[in-house]
């Protein structure tokens, strides 16, 4: 059970009225780019909300929730060893950005340098997100990675909102206390939107796809 009480109030809108903002097709999707290089990045225009986090965090299993889909996006076998952003295109009306995730220990010197150039050149770029979704397993908080994603993201700009996955892994009072320490973290900018999700309950999805739809109405 996910208890969402705690982080309605940061929902200045109606979710019923921003459904209606655009109709997606959940069954027209297509990973149109695996992209290592920047010119490989699509340039058609298309509005983009990327999702960011750590090696583990629940990034996939969050993207196939979204879409209803079992295996659109797939864990990969070698944690931390790709370096590439996924583009789904979602009814060719919006993409979904998978970015490659961080924090593994292995990954050497060189690939940390290729994961912040692909990721920097990415998100400043002139075809970047609305929005970034950054993932940080509720449980757990915010870990030394996560920060300095964040921190950079303050630094350059850029919008974003945090998703705590794995909420249904907390009882009740474990949930509270973990909403409470991400509400009162010094690292986010005030009154970031705080999403807890868990794959199980679809409330938490649509809170997601709501402040998706959010972005797409006020970017037009």
């Amino acid at each position: 059970m996910v208890y969402l009480d705690s982080h309605i109030k940061y929902f200045s809108y109606s979710p019923s009225c921003v459904v209606r903002i655009m109709k997606l097709n959940l069954h027209n999707i297509d990973l149109v780019m695996t992209a290592g290089l920047v010119s490989q990045f699509p340039d058609d225009g298309l509005p983009q909300i990327a999702f960011s986090g750590r090696s583990n965090v629940g990034k996939s299993s969050l993207l196939n929730s979204l879409t209803g889909r079992k295996s659109l996006a797939r864990t990969s076998s070698a944690p931390g060893k790709t370096i590439t952003v996924n583009f789904y295109q979602i009814d060719k009306q919006l993409y979904l950005v998978d970015l490659p995730g961080y924090g593994y220990a292995q990954r050497s010197a060189t690939d940390q340098a290729r994961w912040s150039a692909v990721v920097e050149q990415y998100i400043t770029g002139e075809n970047g997100p609305l929005m970034v979704l950054q993932l940080v397993e509720l449980k757990l908080g915010p870990t030394k990675n996560d920060e300095m994603m964040i921190e950079w993201m303050n630094n350059c700009g850029m919008n974003y909102a945090i998703v705590a996955t794995k909420a249904d892994k907390l009882n009740k009072t474990e949930y509270n206390a973990a909403i409470a320490r991400l509400e009162a973290h010094p690292t986010f900018r005030p009154g970031t939107p705080i999403f807890p999700y868990s794959v199980k309950s679809p409330d938490t999805r649509d809170y997601v796809w709501d402040e998706i739809k959010r972005q797409l109405a006020n970017s037009k």
